[in-house]
This record gives C-alpha cells, sequence and structure tokens, in this order.
C-alpha cells in the first residue's frame, strides 16, 4: 500500500494528527484480519456481485463503514480508494459462486467479498498509520445542504450521493477539480434508486471519456447502470425502477444528466435558470416515442405509460422496456463565478414547490440564521410539505459561493434595484446551451 506523497520534511497537521487517531481506533476495533466465521460489521446489500458491479459495490460498503464511525470526510475516501483499489486488482475468482452452466453470469460471493475489503481497508491503516498521506489542501471542497424525508408514503424509495472529492474517491491525478451529486427517486421499490446511488458516479469515473467529454461520460453511464440494473433484475426477479438526475462539475464546468422527474435548477444571481425539461408521459416528443414502439399513453389520475407508470424515462422498470426508456438525457454549461447554487430534488418536492418560489425560501432562510445555509435543504423539504407534497422528499444544495456572500449580493441588490429581486428564466430548450455572463 503506498499513501499519497508527503513533502519531505513536512511536520504533521492537526488534521493530520486526527487522521492518525481514527485509524489507531479502527485498528483497535479490528486488531487481527477478519475470518471466515467472525462477525461483519455492515452486512452486503445483496449476496452475489457480479464482476462489473465490484467497485460500485466496494466503495459504497467502505463508505458506509468508515462514516458510520465518524471518519473523516477527505480521510475515508482516500482509504476507500485505496481499499476498492487494491481488492480489484486481487484475483477475484476465489470469490466465485458455483455456477450450473457456462452461459450463466459469472458472480461473485458478497461476504467473503466484505470480508476481503475489510481486511484491505485494515492493511491500509497499517501503513498510513505509520506514514500518514499527504492531502492537498487547497482543494475546493462545495458546501451542501441535504434533507430527505418518507413523508406519508409506506416507504422511503428516495437515494442521493454527496462526492465533493471525486478525484481522490476514484485516485484521478489531472488538475481538473470534480465533484457530482445526484438524487434518485425510486418506484415499485427501493433496488433501483440504491443500484443506480452506488454506481452511476463509479461509471463516469470509469469512462475514457472522463477528461475530453464529461457530459457524454455522465449520460453513457446512466445507460450503462440501467443496463446492468436489468441483469440484476432478471435474475433477482426485481420489478422497481428510478428516475434520477445528476450534477458533474469539472471546473468552470456544469454537466447534468437525467432519467424521469427528478430535476435539478441553477439560481445565478437571484434569478433560477432551469437547466433541463422532465421526462414525462404527456411530452408530445415522449408520446410519440412510446406510441412508434407500440406503447400507450393513458390518463389514470395523471398521464401514464401504458396505464402504470406515471414516467416515460427511468433506469429498471424491466416490464416496462423499451417504453420506459434507459437513455438519459444531458447539458453541459460554462460556470462563470457569478452562480449561487444548484437544487437538485426529486418530484416530491418540484409537485409543489415552483422553481421561482425556491429562491425566497432560501433567502428567509439565511436571513434568519445569518448566512448559515447548512440546513436550508430541511427548509425548502418543509415548504413542499406544507404545500401539500405527500410523497418521499429528497432536496440537495450545492453551494457554488459562500452563503453569507449570496446574501450579501442579495441585499445589495434589493438597495440598488426598485424591481423585485425574484426573477424566471428558461434556458433548458437546447441541450447544448451554454449559460452567458
Amino acid at each position: 500500500m503506498t499513501a499519497p506523497d508527503r513533502k519531505e520534511g513536512a511536520s504533521l497537521s492537526a488534521a493530520d494528527e486526527e487522521a492518525i487517531e481514527f485509524m489507531d481506533s479502527f485498528l483497535k476495533e479490528f486488531p487481527t484480519p477478519l475470518g471466515p466465521d467472525d462477525p461483519l460489521p455492515v452486512k452486503p446489500v445483496n449476496n452475489t456481485v457480479s464482476q462489473e458491479e465490484v467497485h460500485g459495490e466496494s466503495l459504497e460498503l467502505a463508505l458506509r463503514l468508515l462514516q458510520d464511525r465518524n471518519f473523516p470526510h477527505r480521510l475515508s475516501t482516500a482509504l476507500c480508494h485505496e481499499a476498492a483499489a487494491a481488492l480489484l486488482q486481487s484475483d477475484l475468482r476465489s470469490f466465485q459462486k458455483q455456477q450450473e452452466s457456462q452461459e450463466e453470469e459469472t458472480l461473485l460471493d458478497s461476504v467473503p467479498l466484505l470480508c476481503s475489503l475489510i481486511n484491505t481497508l485494515r492493511d491500509v491503516c497499517c501503513v498510513w498509520q505509520k506514514h500518514p498521506p499527504y492531502f492537498e489542501t487547497e482543494i475546493r471542497v462545495l458546501q451542501t445542504s441535504v434533507h430527505a424525508i418518507k413523508n406519508t408514503r409506506r416507504k422511503m424509495e428516495d437515494r442521493h450521493v454527496i462526492v465533493t472529492e471525486f478525484n481522490q474517491l476514484f485516485g484521478i491525478q489531472d488538475q481538473i477539480n470534480r465533484s457530482y451529486f445526484a438524487v434518485f427517486d425510486g418506484h415499485g421499490g427501493i433496488d433501483a434508486a440504491t443500484y443506480a446511488a452506488t454506481h452511476i458516479h463509479v461509471k463516469v469515473a470509469e469512462s475514457e471519456l472522463l477528461q475530453s467529454k464529461a457530459g457524454e461520460a455522465l449520460q453513457i453511464a446512466f445507460k450503462k447502470t440501467d443496463e446492468m440494473f436489468l441483469l440484476k433484475a432478471k435474475r433477482q426477479r426485481l420489478r422497481s425502477g428510478a428516475t434520477g438526475v445528476a450534477a458533474l462539475i469539472c471546473d468552470d464546468m456544469l454537466h447534468v444528466a437525467w432519467l424521469g422527474d427528478s430535476q435539478v435548477v441553477l439560481v445565478r444571481k437571484g434569478q433560477v435558470v432551469t437547466l433541463m425539461d422532465p421526462h414525462k408521459p404527456e411530452r408530445e416528443d415522449e408520446r410519440e416515442r412510446i406510441e412508434a414502439l407500440g406503447g400507450c399513453v393513458a390518463f389514470m389520475g395523471c398521464w401514464r405509460v401504458n396505464g402504470t407508470i406515471a414516467v416515460s424515462r427511468a433506469i429498471g422498470d424491466i416490464d416496462q422496456k423499451p417504453y420506459i426508456s434507459g437513455d438519459a438525457d444531458r447539458a453541459s454549461f460554462q460556470l462563470t463565478g457569478t452562480e449561487d447554487y444548484l437544487l437538485l430534488a426529486c418530484d416530491g418536492f418540484f409537485d409543489t414547490v415552483k422553481p421561482y418560489e425556491i429562491v425566497s425560501v432560501v433567502l428567509d432562510y439565511l436571513r434568519e440564521n445569518h448566512g448559515d445555509g447548512s440546513k436550508v435543504a430541511e427548509k425548502l423539504v418543509t415548504e413542499a410539505k406544507v404545500n401539500g407534497s405527500s410523497d418521499n422528499i429528497t432536496v440537495l444544495v450545492v453551494f457554488l459561493k459562500d452563503p453569507k456572500v449570496i446574501l450579501q449580493q442579495a441585499g445589495e441588490l434589493e438597495e440598488s434595484s426598485s424591481a423585485p429581486f425574484i426573477f424566471f428564466r428558461d434556458v433548458a430548450e437546447n441541450q447544448n446551451n451554454t449559460l452567458s455572463a
């Protein structure tokens, strides 16, 4: 195991000392490698995984293990990358399940695989405890606020992903600063949403297009994840689906991709900018596509594909493919530094809160809390619930400026203009649209 290079003679910082303490505590909890009969501290979601699923499943389990122990985010991200990379480079054939025929997909046993992953994490901690890694302190980490509730539904079927240190999680060593954010809204069960939250960003990182065509890499990752989940759904008889929206920020470029009616909007200088058009059956182009395939769109309380599902594109929904398409749409925009924040949310939010209402809710909250935006997502979720939403609600806010600066600039704009502060502008007609200054 090799830690990130530390400058010769560099002294340990307070963060280094904290990292060593956390690794000490991990090694005290796991003083010796786990054996095949030892209890596992976390449970894998599935009893088996395909070889293509190992990377995503390993990162998800390792992150969950360390987050449950309150590891500092940067440390846990680096440890998880190192352990997952080592596991992927090992001989995975020892974890193979016995197959009845050669035609079957090769599957691995999740329990011994997880045991090996934890032991690898332990090995990394042993090395880094003696030689703490050096992390770049100049990396810009975006501030976020997220809140999710089950609301009046029987089950919580939403999932969200926040990867503020994308390069570190995947060991990418170029000069582009990347962050990834996503919201997934499951229907008919949680399986598809959980799967999308586990694998899409991994497929983005693995893509050869990431450096040259990041938006295309994100779009293809949605399709690849849908194809992978359909194989899993077939072997495990799963019928669930999930809409989703993801944002990948690469320096000053914002790339978004989506399936279904989860949405992302951008607020810039107090103006709400719509970045996308959700996939709903009543959209003329979606209706035409479905009918050309032999399906139908019928009104049953709302417009539904073949009278069943109220979105026209999603991951999963194996019984309704190809009418429910797994082909994501994408858009890319240049950021100018004038942007305030992104908001990603499921339809449980957007059904009762209009995009132009977001700005006033956020500003009121920032005023009440003196520019502290850490729980602004909770305020937005409450607004949706008060307005009548009964669905699961997830809201993820990604601040592109310090919230205190947003509040200050809003006050300056209000003082200099007699016009109302809230504006609305739709720029989503062209998928290749670039935000103007």
